[in-house]
């Protein structure tokens, strides 16, 4: 897409969109999308590893990040109206930040301001633990163009 995304339109998607894909790349080197929910802090997205029920305590996302920091962040709209359809993708480098990071405060108050359902589940499980995302680049499409995502925030969400 020739247009480009403006920035404050891209913060309003970040700061309302409640999850995203983020796609790792596994230890045999086959792509591991899942969604995580996150919170943006000036220019970074952090995600936290919560008290959500979990498979395993050491969490596999993590090993892969450490092996492969170079990942994809995806959030879209998808509607039975295909004009109001969208994605953005932030190619990322993730970091992963246990106990302090330079905007640690933030992205702790900025998660728990997004999702009340901090109030009931631990923001961390085990040891305080962020995955904290630097966007390196962004690709984004739109049917109806930035009239489209601008539409979606202003409440045209399905």
């Amino acid at each position: 897409m020739a247009t480009v995304l403006p920035s404050e339109l891209l913060a309003d998607v970040l700061d309302t969109m409640p999850v995203a894909r983020l796609a790792v790349i596994d230890a045999a080197g086959r792509p591991d999308t899942m969604p995580i929910v996150f919170a943006r802090v000036g220019d970074w997205l952090f995600s936290p590893i919560d008290g959500k029920p979990k498979k395993h305590p050491r969490l596999a996302r993590l090993a892969h990040i450490r092996q492969h920091p170079q990942v994809t962040l995806t959030l879209d709209h998808y509607g039975d109206d295909w004009q109001s359809l969208w994605w953005i993708r932030l190619e990322v480098e993730a970091h992963i930040a246990v106990g302090s990071h330079a905007c640690w405060d933030e992205a702790v108050t900025a998660l728990t301001d997004k999702y009340p359902q901090y109030q009931t589940t631990p923001l961390f499980l085990g040891e305080p633990t962020l995955i904290g995302l630097e966007r390196q680049a962004l690709r984004w499409w739109a049917a109806s163009g930035v009239d489209g995502v601008a539409n979606w925030l202003s409440g045209g969400k399905a």
